[in-house]
């Protein structure tokens, strides 16, 4: 059995969820789910994010997939040894708790102007429509 990420269990650690004792108490449970390639990683962060936009189911269950898209994102720019301003937001963001809808607004949408004009590998979903930003982006 493999163990979870390095980064899932820093950031757990972060928020209080586990005590880096508790790593070795980690060790033994399998790991739900591997670290993903950065492209996937990548498209799931941009429909987490459109989810949140569009408020596209319960803020718990929002904040939980969105909080799993930055996780993933962390990861996957981890094991790829990225630092691009995509992967630093991943980081920042994935550590703030409680996350508030204004947070998540906000993250979203630098999540989605990241992925739009910083790689080209995914474009945003066509399906959703981003609502106006009244706070100004906070640079990652």
């Amino acid at each position: 059995m493999s163990n979870p990420p390095v980064a899932v269990v820093t950031a757990l650690t972060r928020l209080g969820l586990v005590s880096s004792l508790g790593f070795t108490l980690l060790a033994g449970l399998p790991v739900a789910a591997e670290t993903p390639p950065y492209p996937q990683a990548l498209a799931f962060a941009d429909k987490s994010a459109h989810a949140v936009l569009a408020r596209a189911g319960r803020e718990t269950c929002l904040r939980g997939k969105l909080t799993k898209a930055l996780l993933g994102l962390s990861n996957s720019c981890e094991a790829a040894g990225m630092t691009t301003p995509l992967c630093r937001l991943a980081d920042k963001a994935v550590i703030v708790t409680p996350m508030s809808l204004a947070f998540m607004d906000q993250t979203s949408r630098q999540l989605l102007d990241l992925i739009a004009g910083g790689s080209g590998v995914v474009a945003p979903s066509a399906t959703s429509t981003l609502p106006s930003s009244p706070e100004p982006a906070v640079e990652p």
